[in-house]
């Protein structure tokens, strides 16, 4: 190794580093949406821990975290209750032969707090868990045809993934598309799918990425109970990414909608990899029947997180907390927005914010804000809607929206460059 080639290693940072190692052994050196290479410039790929609403890259910079790994993170990373109950059970077995005890508490804790739920079966990802709601949907009802919302999220598997690489057009050959909060094009898809309706599957708010956030409207939410109701066929609520940061109960119980099959995952165990289907006994009898399995979906250690979880999602009144949290950062952008006499639009509910730029299309503001606020320790994200936790505080809030009045900064630096 020469003295040059010595000295530019040294200066490397660790994640650099450890991303070229990566490119050496694993495909494109990351896959899906954890790759950093979509992120703006300096987001770090790799990370060495977390602690709250903190996370630290492997090169030791602290961030305040506002995607909590992407949703799963409802309590805060490593929350000292959730760890000793996954820890305590850990201690006994894990990847058993069988399911433990625990994965019967767990089930009897989502049918008691779900107002909807006869009954869940659980799985490991929420891939799974929408995939095990259609195919039941399908053996309940006899039939193919399942609508979904154009643009609509529901996993990485080729019957619902956003990329076309390596899938057929068969394996979407019964897909009906509509638009979100559209009723008229909701039912003009169920008259498409005529007599062959299996299920209408359904986020819990139209949470596309890259535009404006939707939350369902009361005449959707009902349409689209009716028009199941008078079809004979399975309501499918996608919480995913929204399951418990809401309403514990599910995101449609406000409205008076209740499912008769939910896909639940990401935070139900607090960053556990765990996914559930619920539903109700319309469903009960299809759900014995179908074939859906994993080596890993019995585990009772994220089962045993999962209990704690929902414990104190219910007796904290998790969702008002980060609610409120969620306004303060909200008002606290358009604040700061208005002072830099910088056009935004905030869309969405404030547990799950998303921050666009006007203007934007090319999403070069959004990019330099986030790239900036990074840099002064807040970890935004310019296109996917965000995610806060409990453990998030007013503090922590108000120390971010200093890192992003440094975004802001540098955002009227660009559009003054631009205008000249």
């Amino acid at each position: 190794m020469t003295e040059h080639t010595m000295l530019s290693s040294e200066t490397q940072t660790a994640d650099a580093m450890l991303r070229a190692r990566a490119k050496r052994v694993v495909p494109g050196g990351m896959w899906g949406h954890l790759n950093a290479a979509r992120l703006p410039e300096g987001y770090p790929q790799f990370f060495a821990s977390a602690e709250g609403c903190r996370v630290r890259d492997v090169d030791g910079r602290e961030y305040i975290d506002f995607m909590c790994s992407w949703g799963p993170i409802l309590l805060g990373h490593r929350h000292p209750e959730v760890q000793a109950a996954a820890e305590a059970q850990a201690a006994k077995g894990d990847c058993l032969n069988g399911p433990g005890e625990v994965m019967v508490e767990l089930a009897e804790d989502l049918v008691a707090m779900l107002p909807h739920a006869d009954w869940a079966m659980f799985q490991k990802n929420g891939g799974d868990a929408t995939t095990c709601c259609v195919t039941i949907a399908r053996a309940g009802t006899g039939r193919r045809k399942v609508l979904v919302a154009r643009g609509s999220y529901h996993g990485a598997l080729p019957w619902c993934s956003p990329s076309v690489a390596g899938v057929t057009a068969e394996d979407r050959a019964h897909l009906v598309h509509f638009e979100y909060n559209d009723v008229q094009s909701l039912r003009a898809a169920v008259e498409e799918a005529g007599k062959d309706l299996a299920a209408v599957l359904v986020t819990a708010f139209r949470h596309d990425m890259g535009r404006d956030l939707e939350l369902p409207t009361k005449e959707f939410a009902a349409a689209t109970r009716a028009a199941c109701d008078a079809a004979d066929a399975a309501l499918i609520i996608d919480e995913v990414r929204a399951g418990l940061r809401l309403d514990t109960r599910g995101s449609w119980e406000a409205f008076g909608v209740r499912p008769d099959l939910c896909a639940w995952s990401k935070a139900i165990a607090n960053g556990y990899a765990l996914a559930a289907v619920t539903g109700n006994d319309r469903f009960r009898e299809a759900a014995t029947k179908v074939f859906v399995t994993g080596s890993f979906w019995c585990g009772t250690v994220a089962m045993a997180a999962a209990r704690t979880t929902l414990r104190i999602a219910r007796e904290a009144d998790v969702p008002s907390h980060i609610r409120a949290m969620g306004m303060r950062l909200r008002e606290g952008l358009a604040s700061l927005a208005n002072e830099y006499g910088i056009a935004i639009r905030q869309s969405g509910p404030p547990q799950m914010p998303l921050m666009l730029f006007e203007a934007d299309p090319e999403v070069r503001k959004g990019r330099v804000f986030c790239s900036v606020a990074l840099r002064h320790g807040a970890f935004f994200h310019p296109q996917h809607n965000m995610f806060l936790s409990s453990a998030h505080r007013a503090s922590d809030i108000d120390e971010a929206l200093q890192a992003a009045s440094h975004g802001f900064k540098a955002v009227r630096k660009l559009e003054a460059r631009s205008n000249r």
